[in-house]
């Protein structure tokens, strides 16, 4: 049952919506008024309408068109002298799914080749029955699909220390999300026969890293996959192909990639990747590890920065907001540096640890203006302010960045990062 202040917040949506509707019904209207009004380009034939289109693609695998090539995946500015990620285009985005080519990378010592028919993932430890399994005997277990997001531990970490990135792209772009296929773990880790002492397990990738981390069996059990295949296509080779763990919700370096190894223990393994890295250093000197979940997090991503609003008028606010410990709840907007929120409108379907898209209806009228979004979950968790999160964490963290992101749109609509 809705409560009044529900029935307030969509009637007050709707109003904008109308108000919103009018402003662009206006602009339509003058212009095919103009159109009308100026006969010689009133329905006038284009250039490609007179003459034969191209036939089937060459090569034959699909490709976006050519105005789109400036949509790709970045590397990190200034570049870094061994570049181990590339950045997803959240600004130029839309919906929920990332295409498979825009997926953002993270590597620690380059993409292996991996003939699938030699690739072997061996499960032992604290089995009853250790066992080898190949490919073909993975894919013959029944499959799932599930669509979740995937977000680097690091994402955003720049910006703890000061404003660096230009782009949502630069910022925040260490972010995709994608319909993920393959085998519940718990279903393959039961063929073997977990032992009741098994507290954890560790995983390992068959790149030149060996990238291993600790995992809770409780997570394991849980909703872990052995995915196979991404966005209805096998996984592409810098995705793990051809076999990654993923652990949903999970920061993205726990879903090891060319997934080689499980082992299963009664204490974490305390690897190089969990006691150098991918740890949080406190205040007093401390580090904390294990921190495993992706807090709330949203950003709007259009309009966002190093874009420009070129007219006065109705624009229509859109992001994308994730929380690792389940669905998002709800999503404010602000567009006065967070003085008033109003709450957002969540697209359909709004699934557990996956992306969300949200839309907020909004008239500029030329002034300055700070755009911002904060997203709650369904646990109650609210994503923080910058000075907040620092205030809680301590000006020492690197990792677990989901302070809410600033753009200021000046007078002239440029849009710049205000953080």
């Amino acid at each position: 049952m809705s409560s009044k202040k529900d029935v307030s917040v969509r009637r007050n949506f709707l109003k904008k919506t109308l108000i919103a509707g009018s402003v662009v019904g206006g602009a339509v209207t003058s212009k095919i008024a103009l159109a009308q009004n100026s006969e010689s380009n009133f329905l006038v034939v284009d250039p490609w309408t007179k003459t034969q289109g191209s036939g089937f693609i060459n090569p034959p695998y699909g490709l976006p068109s050519k105005y789109e090539k400036n949509v790709v995946r970045v590397l990190p500015n200034p570049v870094p002298t061994f570049p181990t990620g590339s950045r997803t285009p959240l600004q130029s985005l839309h919906g929920i799914i990332t295409p498979n080519g825009l997926v953002f990378e993270r590597h620690h010592a380059g993409i292996p080749d991996i003939n699938p028919d030699q690739h072997r993932l061996v499960i032992h430890g604290m089995v009853d029955r250790p066992m080898i399994f190949t490919m073909e005997d993975i894919v013959r277990f029944p499959s799932e699909s599930r669509i979740y997001f995937l977000e680097c531990s690091g994402n955003s970490a720049a910006e703890l220390k000061k404003a660096t990135g230009k782009t949502a792209q630069e910022i925040h772009g260490l972010l995709s999300c994608c319909e993920w296929t393959g085998v519940r773990l718990s279903t393959i880790l039961q063929e073997c026969g977990v032992q009741s002492s098994a507290k954890w397990a560790l995983a390992e990738g068959a790149d030149g890293a060996a990238m291993t981390r600790s995992i809770p069996m409780s997570k394991m059990m849980d909703d872990a996959l052995l995915v196979y295949a991404q966005n209805g296509e096998m996984l592409r080779a810098e995705q793990g192909y051809p076999l990654r763990l993923f652990l949903p919700g999970f920061e993205g370096n726990m879903s090891i990639k060319w997934l080689r190894r499980i082992k299963l223990g009664d204490a974490p393994w305390q690897t190089r990747e969990e006691t150098s890295a991918y740890t949080d250093l406190l205040p007093d000197g401390k580090a904390e590890q294990f921190t495993f979940a992706m807090d709330v997090k949203s950003v709007i991503t259009q309009p966002s920065g190093m874009m420009k609003l070129k007219l006065k008028g109705f624009y229509e606010i859109s992001g994308v907001a994730w929380s690792g410990n389940g669905k998002i709840r709800s999503v404010e907007v602000s567009t006065d540096g967070g003085k008033f929120w109003s709450q957002a409108i969540l697209q359909e379907p709004v699934m557990d640890k996956s992306l969300v898209r949200f839309r907020f209806p909004w008239v500029w009228d030329g002034a300055p203006a700070v755009l911002m979004s904060r997203a709650v979950d369904a646990s109650g968790d609210v994503q923080p302010t910058m000075d907040a999160l620092l205030k809680a964490k301590g000006a020492n963290i690197f990792y677990h960045n989901n302070a809410i992101q600033p753009w200021r749109v000046a007078a002239n609509g440029e849009i710049t990062n205000d953080r």
